[in-house]
């Protein structure tokens, strides 16, 4: 017996938005929070710099907090989608401490890691497709990653160097100060400084035994650790002094 046609159209109409509701409920947190905050900052960005560039910056953001995320993954840490802050980057929420030291160190390099390779991606796009925005974009992303390098946390760098020497945070600390008087006292540098006090003061006091055995790594390890950090801080550093070059012939060639 043949059902109606109107019948088995409303059935078809009626498992489809079925369908698409379970979709929309199950990736509801990641609208709302990674999705919802990314939206808002494009927003906020194409106010300085114009829609497109906006979003692009947002998607950079996006791969270099994917990194953080596939890192803490991989090393069985629970964590939860990247977050969005408007002129104050993005984030992730460890929903548990790192173990140690070494894991600490690798979700930290994983953000400029993966970063560099979003950054990477813009200035192989400019090769063939040469419009300055994909320019722009592998400059300030190659920027943002080397930034983020700096010994001093709440900075990726100062979570990886937890894996080299945590004392480089008095490094990263008094670069961090040097970048404020320059800034003219910018309210996101002075926060940094701020966050990073109480670490570093606790260089100088006694340390006990839990906080020993974190920071208790293998040769090996610290040997590998530094090769990768200081290696991608160099190699950002030329690639920052390649794009820039680029960007001043573009200029020089414009008038």
């Amino acid at each position: 017996m043949h059902q109606p046609q109107h019948q088995s159209a409303w059935r078809k109409w009626g498992a489809a938005i079925a369908a698409a509701a379970v979709l929309i409920f199950k990736f509801f947190p990641f609208l709302l929070k990674t999705g919802g905050t990314m939206v808002l900052s494009i927003v906020a960005y194409a106010l300085l710099w114009g829609w497109w560039f906006a979003a692009g910056f947002v998607v950079l953001l996006f791969v270099h907090e994917c990194g953080h995320l596939v890192a803490a993954r991989r090393c069985g840490l629970k964590v939860g989608m990247p977050v969005f802050i408007p002129f104050m980057g993005a984030a992730i929420a460890l929903k548990e401490a790192p173990r140690n030291a070494w894991i600490e160190a690798q979700v930290g390099i994983g953000g400029p890691l993966m970063g560099t390779a979003g950054a990477l991606a813009c200035l192989l796009i400019y090769e063939f497709v040469p419009n300055p925005l994909f320019l722009g974009l592998a400059w300030i992303g190659f920027w943002l990653n080397l930034f983020n390098l700096i010994p001093i946390v709440p900075l990726d760098g100062g979570r990886v160097v937890t894996a080299i020497s945590p004392w480089l945070w008095v490094a990263g600390l008094v670069l961090m100060v040097f970048v404020l008087l320059q800034s003219s006292f910018n309210i996101f540098v002075l926060l940094i400084v701020g966050l990073s006090l109480p670490r570093v003061f606790a260089l100088f006091r006694r340390q006990s035994g839990a906080e020993r055995r974190f920071y208790e790594l293998a040769p090996a390890q610290r040997v590998l650790m530094s090769v990768i950090y200081f290696g991608l801080a160099g190699t950002l550093g030329w690639l920052m002094h390649v794009t820039h070059a680029q960007i001043e012939l573009l200029r020089a060639g414009s008038y």
